[in-house]
């Protein structure tokens, strides 16, 4: 049976799923893209900061300091110079250097790999402990780099949840993060091609201001696009990209 707009959360988010593993293609289980510990510090300074500005911060503070240890023993006021280009470097920079001492103090060196052996919960809850923490950092570096079964919810993930109608209207980033791992196999595999084919429709299709509906594969079943252009006619299905078009532009990290 085809999914509908009515259809219940857990089918519109399997076929969603499914949908963008075909629109995008599926993602492998490779060499995560950054170290546990650079993954962990460049997530902190991304919090509302793009790209470019995160990984401009990221190089400057290892250019001023070196490693870690010059991190965190640098006056804090010349590390907030160094990521200036996040959104509140005077926040995070005295953030970035509590995290580090609390990891140096407790594991006596400046590492994550221990996360590798660790129960995912017990992972989850020890990140979410340190401060500016929150559950979809914690779950960005757990999946990424340890292929555990968490789910991360930035804002598109969670845009898109809403819209679609795989969870409800109010719910918090934090609950969908329950509710939707409810809706999906504890596969590392499926969670991370869920994440990130979502992040990328969020970023290039389902946008906050303009979402651009004529495009999305979601639209048949989409309680956004059925509240604003009516149930999707065949023709409008039937026009629908099956596939991501590189002319569209080039899709994000």
């Amino acid at each position: 049976m085809a999914t509908t707009y009515t259809s219940p959360p857990a089918e519109k988010t399997w076929q969603d799923h499914l949908l963008l593993n075909e629109f995008f293609e599926p993602l492998t289980l490779e060499q995560p893209r950054r170290t546990p510990m650079r993954e962990l510090i460049s997530t902190i300074l991304s919090h509302r900061t793009t790209h470019a500005d995160e990984e401009l911060a990221y190089d400057r503070m290892l250019e001023a300091f070196g490693d870690w240890q010059g991190v965190l023993d640098a006056p804090t006021a010349d590390l907030a110079h160094a990521i200036r280009t996040t959104r509140w470097p005077d926040t995070q920079a005295p953030r970035i250097q509590e995290v580090l001492r609390r990891i140096k103090a407790e594991r006596g060196e400046f590492t994550l790999d221990f996360l590798a052996e660790w129960p995912t919960e017990q992972g989850l809850q020890w990140l979410t402990d340190m401060p500016g923490i929150g559950l979809k950092t914690a779950s960005l570096v757990l999946l990424f780099n340890f292929h555990k079964p968490v789910l991360p919810i930035d804002t598109h993930v969670h845009r898109i949840a809403q819209r679609v109608g795989q969870i409800g209207p109010k719910a918090s980033a934090d609950k969908a993060h329950k509710v939707l791992l409810e809706h999906l196999p504890k596969d590392a595999l499926v969670l991370l091609n869920f994440h990130k084919h979502n992040y990328w429709l969020g970023q290039r299709v389902c946008l906050f201001a303009k979402p651009d509906c004529p495009r999305c594969p979601l639209k048949g079943f989409c309680n956004y696009y059925l509240e604003h252009y009516g149930p999707a006619t065949a023709e409008a299905l039937a026009a629908t990209p099956r596939k991501w078009d590189t002319a569209w532009g080039k899709l994000p990290h």
